[in-house]
């Protein structure tokens, strides 16, 4: 039986590093210190959402019809896998504007808002 690899210590909470490899059909052990790919970082809920992403093809508005979330919610999950992985986000100049027009789409699609108030907001107003 096997396990996924801890990715914290469960005394401190800090970063596990891998240290020993064994092969399970001859038994042969190598120590040393072993660097793990970027996936290995992920949690189990990350991974799963990377599943359904590379599934997808990467088509964000597939993602969001599978997983039943909104486009900016599909972002900030791939933000989140992005930095888990240990690179650093490149965002766009307007993506402050831009997510906000989302939200605002959405809560206009939901119904939280009404087409006035949504206009409104879009255009400055509040």
């Amino acid at each position: 039986m096997s396990y996924p690899i801890p990715l914290s210590c469960p005394a401190c909470t800090k970063p596990m590093r891998v240290t020993e490899l064994s092969c399970p059909h001859c038994e042969t052990s190598v120590r040393g210190q072993f660097e793990v790919s970027g996936l290995h970082r992920l949690n189990g809920e990350q991974l799963q959402f990377v599943e359904v992403f590379l599934r997808c093809r990467g088509n964000i508005k597939e993602v969001e019809r599978d997983l039943k979330i909104s486009y900016p919610t599909v972002r900030s999950r791939l933000d989140q896998v992005i930095q888990s992985m240990g690179y650093p986000l490149q965002r766009e100049e307007s993506s402050d504007t831009s997510s906000r027009r989302e939200e605002v789409l959405d809560a206009l699609g939901s119904g939280e808002l009404s087409f006035e108030d949504a206009l409104n907001i879009l255009k400055g107003e509040k």
